[in-house]
């Protein structure tokens, strides 16, 4: 392994996870490039053990890069989020900008995402995109997430989280001393501080492929959302419940002023199964969102890891020759 070495410390950091990123990396890299003309930047790339040749792809551009390139080889699939928080690691940046591998987020857009945080004091900047190439679905899933975020995570109101985003290297720091096995960047950032904006920025349509994010990536990410970084499941949970037991409650006392009226209602089987589905439902759903944080709390016990680095190739065009 190449172990990072103390050399100079960049501007700016880009950090890209991929995944199955083979076929458009290449270009991404290509226009980074283009913005380290007028920008002192790096490139850390985190290949999260893509099944294709990805990382031969990422070597192969790693002989001829123009501007210093961090290639972190993970040894299996661990998530996006677990993949960013490997590249934080090895970023050395003052900015640390992070963004996408499929070609959707404009490297053009990294200059004014950084002059953006610069001069406005702000610790984070997050893109906003001006109009979005996702399909619907993933569209719905993003809106969905940031509303949810309001209420779980004190998320600012009208502050849009994206991936395409540029921190301070304090933040970025401060978010990497989260060690358990769910890390969710946005919900950590916002632990870390209030210091938050956003500009309007560009979004392509794909280079290749469809999007690697399928529901049940997005599920598990709203999951870590949910039980990760907020105890408001748990609360709704309760009030859920007394709202049940109220229910109930107020079922006891309907029957029995009817039972003293003479006017007992008509029994039956199909209306005693569907009350007893019911609130056994809702038991069952209560008691695995109980189940999800215990077991998650049993898993950062047992430390479970958040990423393995298999090897670390660092680039610097200035030491070819």
């Amino acid at each position: 392994m190449n172990e990072p070495n103390q050399a100079r410390s960049p501007e700016v950091s880009v950090v890209i996870p991929l995944y199955r990123s083979a076929q458009s990396i290449g270009r991404v890299v290509a226009e980074i490039e283009e913005v380290a003309r007028a920008v002192d930047l790096e490139i850390v790339l985190v290949n999260d053990g893509s099944p294709d040749d990805t990382l031969v792809v990422c070597r192969e551009i790693a002989t001829r890069c123009g501007v210093p390139l961090t290639l972190v080889d993970l040894s299996r699939n661990f998530g996006e989020h677990n993949a960013v928080m490997a590249g934080l690691r090895h970023a050395r940046g003052q900015w640390i900008v992070t963004m996408d591998d499929d070609g959707q987020n404009p490297p053009a857009e990294i200059p004014r995402l950084v002059e953006a945080a610069r001069s406005s004091g702000h610790e984070v900047v997050f893109g906003h995109y001006r109009a979005k190439k996702h399909s619907l679905w993933r569209n719905l899933g993003s809106w969905f997430a940031n509303k949810v975020a309001e209420w779980t995570l004190d998320k600012p109101r009208g502050l849009y989280l994206s991936s395409f985003r540029c921190m301070s290297a304090f933040v970025a720091r401060e978010v990497t001393r989260y060690d358990g096995p769910y890390p969710y960047i946005d919900g950590l950032i916002l632990q870390v501080s209030t210091r938050l904006g956003s500009i309007d920025v560009d979004h392509r349509a794909r280079d290749t492929g469809a999007s690697g994010y399928t529901l049940r990536k997005l599920a598990r990410l709203w999951m870590n959302m949910f039980v990760n970084f907020s105890v408001q499941p748990l609360r709704l949970a309760m009030w859920l419940g007394l709202l049940m037991g109220a229910a109930g409650a107020c079922g006891v006392v309907w029957v029995f002023v009817l039972w003293l009226r003479g006017e007992g209602p008509e029994f039956g089987w199909g209306s005693l199964m569907t009350a007893l589905l019911l609130f056994s439902g809702a038991q069952m759903v209560l008691l695995g969102l109980i189940g999800e944080y215990l077991g998650r709390t049993y898993l950062s016990a047992n430390r479970r890891p958040q990423s393995a680095v298999r090897d670390v190739q660092r680039v610097d065009p200035k030491s070819r020759g």
